[in-house]
């Protein structure tokens, strides 16, 4: 059975860390992304989230997860100089949700620039205050909320709840119907 440790990791610790585990026999780097904690109370920011794997012993797989709180607007150092596979990695993270990393090569001399979003796009698609525009402009298709979606079913509804991320009616075009 395949255990995963879940380390809690100082932000001025993370690479330090990184590359201990590494030496320590973690040596397969397996993925790297944020999480949006933007609206936490206290020390809000991205969590950055890093799994790790030791794969001397196929047959007996240890992982461990590290999970360290970059604040918004902070650069975290790049892993790409421990895991160069990092790199794609941290390119996705820079860009769906504007997390820097200093010291970021891929070897290409280009820096962080865009991976996956169409050239020209605007914005950070995975941060909680990204507007989800595809939502605003067109109706859900089903139900959202009890008594939804069938004209002839009269239940009672509930309160509507305005759900992160998704704009009020009032914003999107105007004139426009679907």
């Amino acid at each position: 059975m395949k255990v995963t440790e879940v380390r809690e990791v100082p932000f001025g610790e993370w690479s330090s860390t990184v590359l201990h585990l590494r030496e320590e026999g973690y040596r397969y780097f397996d993925w790297l992304t944020a999480v949006d904690q933007t609206d936490a109370v206290d020390d809000a920011g991205f969590d950055l989230v890093c799994h790790l794997l030791d794969v001397r012993e196929p047959r007996k797989l240890t992982s461990v997860l590290l999970r360290t709180r970059v604040p918004d607007g902070v650069a975290a150092p790049s892993l790409t100089g421990i895991f160069a596979g990092a790199a794609w990695h941290e390119r996705e993270t820079h860009e769906m949700f504007g997390v820097d990393f200093d010291g970021f090569d891929d070897g290409s001399g280009l820096g962080l620039r865009p991976l996956l979003l169409p050239e020209g796009f605007e914005g950070t698609p995975l941060r909680k205050s990204f507007v989800l525009a595809a939502r605003a402009s067109k109706p859900w298709p089903g139900a959202k909320e009890p008594g939804e979606g069938h004209e002839s079913t009269k239940a009672p509804g509930r309160r509507r709840v305005q759900a992160p991320g998704v704009p009020g009616p009032e914003w999107g075009p105007r004139g426009v119907e679907s």
